[in-house]
Formats: C-alpha cells, sequence, structure tokens
C-alpha cells in the first residue's frame, strides 16, 4: 500500500487544564503499557469538503481533551519499572495521510496485517517514554474521497471502556452535543500511589503473574517469539454463536451458579481448543488462556461511573491440551468461567496489595511493541482472548454517519486475539487472531469444523 504523510500537529485542549505529577495505579503499569489502535472507515460525506472533516476533528478534539485532560499529558519513567503521568497539556498528535488505495480495496474482513500497519500510527518507542503522545490520530484519505480514521490509545492510561468513554464523548463534542459522562479521573480509589499495607508472607505468590507454561521439551520462549505470524479475521453468525453455545451448555454438566456459558465463555473456549488442535499438542502439554475481567462492578463498593484509567485484570485458564482436545467444548468453558469467578472484591484487594509489594513492575510489563523479548509471552502454547463484545466499539458517528467497517488494529504476537460484536448489532461475533503462519490453516479448518456440527 502506497501512503504519503501530508500533514502532522499536535492538537492542545483549547482551555487552561490543571497541570501537575499524578501517579498511577498499579494496573495502568501492568500488562500493555503500549499505544492500542482501533481503525475506522467512512464513506466520504457528499456535502462535506475533507478540510471541513480534518478541522471538526480537530477543533472537537481539542474541547474534549479539556475534560479528559490526562491524555494530554505524557508518561515518566520513576524508578523500579514504574510509570507516573505528568498533566502538561503537551496535546494528542494528529497525523494526515493519502493513500493510492481504494476503501474498498481495505473495508472487508481479509484486510491483511500489512494494510492494517501502514493505515495505523507508528509510534516510535526507540524514543523516551515522555515524548511519546498518549493519543495519536492518524486521518487517512483513499483516491475514492473515503477515509480511514486510525485512533492509538496508551493502554497505561485507559483501558478498553475508559478509551470508548473518551472516543463516545469526542463523537459527542463533533456532532455538537455536550459531554455526557463526566470522567472520573481519581485514580487514588484504586490506592494509586500509596505504599503497600504491609509486607507480603514469604514464598506468597500469584499464578496469573507467574511465566505462562512452555512447549515441552523446551527451556525458553525464545523460539516461538521468533516464528513468522499472520493475522486472520473469523466471523461467527447469531445462529453459529447460538449453537456453540447450546454445544457448550449441554456438553458439560450444568455450568456453575446455574447460568448458561456467555458467548465470552463459549467462542473463547472454542478458540482455545482450536489453536491447540492447530499447534498439534502433545496430549499432557501444559496450556493457558489469558483472560481480562472488567473489576468496576466486582469491588465493593462498585468503582465510580466514568472511572477513567485501568480498571481490568488478568486472570489465567488452566488445562492440558489434551483434556481441550478430547474433552467437550462445555470443559473449556467451564475452566474460563472457573478462572472468571475468582475475581471477586477481596481477590482484586490482593491483588493490588501484590504488585504494590513488588520492588520492580518491569516483568509484569507487556513490550512487545518495544520490541523486548521479556515479559509475559501468550504464544505457543497458549492464548490470549479479549472480550470487546460489551464495549460499544461500533457505531462510531463524528456527525458524518457511522463506519462501514472497524477493525482493532494491528495484533502481531502469536497468541493474541479479540472478539468483537458484528458491525450490523445482529448477534454475530468476528474473532480477529494472529497465530504463526504454520498453523493458521489448520486453525481456520478446526474453528469451522466444530462449529458446524
Amino acid at each position: 500500500m502506497a501512503l504519503t504523510l501530508k500533514g502532522c500537529c499536535m492538537v492542545r485542549p483549547n482551555e487552561a487544564t490543571w497541570c501537575g505529577r499524578l501517579p498511577l495505579s498499579e494496573w495502568d503499569q501492568i500488562g500493555t503499557i503500549t499505544h492500542v489502535p482501533t481503525i475506522y472507515f467512512y464513506h466520504k460525506p457528499t456535502s462535506l469538503h475533507t478540510s471541513t472533516i480534518i478541522n471538526t476533528l480537530k477543533d472537537s478534539l481539542s474541547r474534549v481533551l479539556v475534560p479528559f485532560y490526562p491524555l494530554a499529558g505524557r508518561l515518566h519513567w520513576i524508578n523500579n519499572g514504574r510509570l507516573e503521568l505528568e498533566c502538561n497539556a503537551m496535546g494528542a498528535q494528529f497525523i494526515e495521510a493519502e493513500s493510492s488505495s481504494t476503501l474498498e480495496e481495505v473495508g472487508d474482513l481479509s484486510l491483511s496485517s500489512e494494510y492494517l500497519y501502514h493505515l495505523s500510527p507508528n509510534v516510535d518507542y526507540t524514543l523516551p517514554i515522555h515524548e511519546l503522545p498518549l493519543f495519536i490520530v492518524q486521518f487517512t484519505t483513499f483516491k475514492c474521497g473515503g477515509f480511514g480514521l486510525s485512533l492509538a490509545i496508551s493502554h497505561a492510561i485507559a483501558d478498553g471502556q475508559s478509551a470508548l468513554h473518551f472516543i463516545n464523548e469526542w463523537s459527542r463534542f463533533a456532532r455538537g452535543e455536550a459531554l455526557e459522562m463526566v470522567p472520573f479521573l481519581d485514580r487514588k480509589v484504586l490506592r494509586a500511589g500509596e505504599p503497600p499495607l504491609a509486607p507480603l508472607p514469604a514464598g506468597h505468590g500469584r499464578s496469573e503473574f507467574e511465566n505462562p507454561p512452555l512447549l515441552l521439551g523446551q527451556s525458553t520462549n525464545m523460539e516461538q517469539r521468533k516464528k513468522k505470524t499472520t493475522v486472520e479475521f473469523f466471523k461467527l453468525s447469531k445462529q453459529e454463536v447460538d449453537g456453540l453455545r447450546n454445544l457448550a451448555n449441554l456438553s458439560w454438566g450444568n455450568p456453575s451458579n446455574g447460568r448458561g456459558y456467555t458467548r465470552y465463555e463459549t467462542v473463547a473456549g472454542h478458540v482455545w481448543r482450536s489453536a491447540c488442535k492447530a499447534r498439534e499438542h502433545k496430549n499432557d502439554q501444559p496450556t493457558c488462556l489469558g483472560v481480562c475481567v472488567d473489576s468496576r462492578c466486582r469491588m465493593k463498593p462498585p468503582l465510580p461511573k466514568g472511572y477513567f484509567g485501568n480498571a481490568t485484570l488478568d486472570v489465567v485458564a488452566t488445562s492440558l491440551s489434551g483434556d481441550l482436545v478430547s474433552r467437550p467444548l462445555g470443559y473449556a468453558s467451564s475452566r474460563i468461567r472457573e478462572a472468571i469467578e475468582k475475581v471477586t472484591d477481596e481477590y482484586i484487594k490482593s491483588e493490588i496489595e501484590f504488585l504494590k509489594n513488588q520492588q520492580d513492575l518491569s516483568r509484569f510489563q507487556d513490550l512487545h511493541a518495544m520490541r523486548s523479548d521479556k515479559g509475559p509471552f501468550y504464544g505457543n502454547p497458549n492464548m490470549g482472548v479479549v472480550s470487546w463484545l460489551t464495549l460499544p466499539v461500533n457505531g462510531l458517528d463524528f456527525g458524518w454517519g457511522k463506519e462501514v467497517q472497524m477493525y482493532p488494529g494491528t495484533h502481531e504476537f502469536d497468541g493474541d486475539s479479540v472478539l468483537l460484536p458484528g458491525l450490523d448489532t445482529d448477534g454475530s461475533v468476528v474473532l480477529a487472531i494472529c497465530l504463526q503462519v504454520d498453523h493458521m490453516d489448520a486453525f481456520r479448518k478446526h474453528f469451522y469444523q466444530e462449529e458446524s456440527c
């Protein structure tokens, strides 16, 4: 794809905002701390010139950065792998580009990771972290007149729910509407910046922070990290999802709590099993599935409405590959539910305390995008399946209509996957998954083979 950069500027809050250093919570500083992109594609509005669209986006962005002023700041390393946020109104970056492609060439689910790479902002992680904007926009015009809007937000500042809160408020401002929900910016509700309450007992550990299993016979994951990967998108209709849920619920006893398995528990279990088959694991191969759980309503009391930051935590579902493959889908779903149900108020608070007692947080940070070979690796024989199924990712209207397609951006690491609601809000589910090139064909076969049963 030929892409020409046309311009770049910083968009700052259009009013004075609070300036100073803010402590981050422990959850802000672990896992993915790089930028997470999403890409929206739009047809060209018949009544608006491209320059008018760009000016509208910049103007509304400068206004929405006033209530969301942390996103106009910069991160700073302080010590021991810890970060702090400097609110300094430096602003968000706005990039303008032109592509030689048409919207029709890029706007379907066969879009390659190469296209996604060019349409997403290129963040130079060799620069000091305090020089990197926390929110970056890339507006790409296609030769047909349509355009792509790629939005990259630092995961150290916001999780998915907070990021979409900000993006949807930005679209409201662009449409001339008022702020719907004021962001709650005080991270002290998660004890940000506070010391630990007490030292941890000797030998105390948490399974979710241990290194994931390695392939049998291998002493490190370096060989797997170097394997070439590819990204594909798979769609399941509502009828297909319902069929998988029925299969899961009927195939493995009674689900705990008397509730049938959710869409996530079902489809994530199906992805996990299909990956184990495609990778041709030995029966005694340990494997784990990383699961993100939103803590907002699991805490007592719940976090304030509009909490802006990271409030998700990772748990792991574990099994042997042989058990996942030989037993029915409901078994995989039950392992996932068991991991999710651990997340209680007591569990959440104990995890915060565990992290506060760590001398250095570096080993808990996913720095793949910074070209590091350190940190957790959820490639073969493991998986990570993130759910955006309940997030308002679709229908982003800045005043010229909703998008014609949306992608979760680049996912270039083996085992990295996201579940999205279908664009038509018809109950369908889209899986974006990155696997080793050698495994993708077999995964496709197994993914659709069992679904058809």
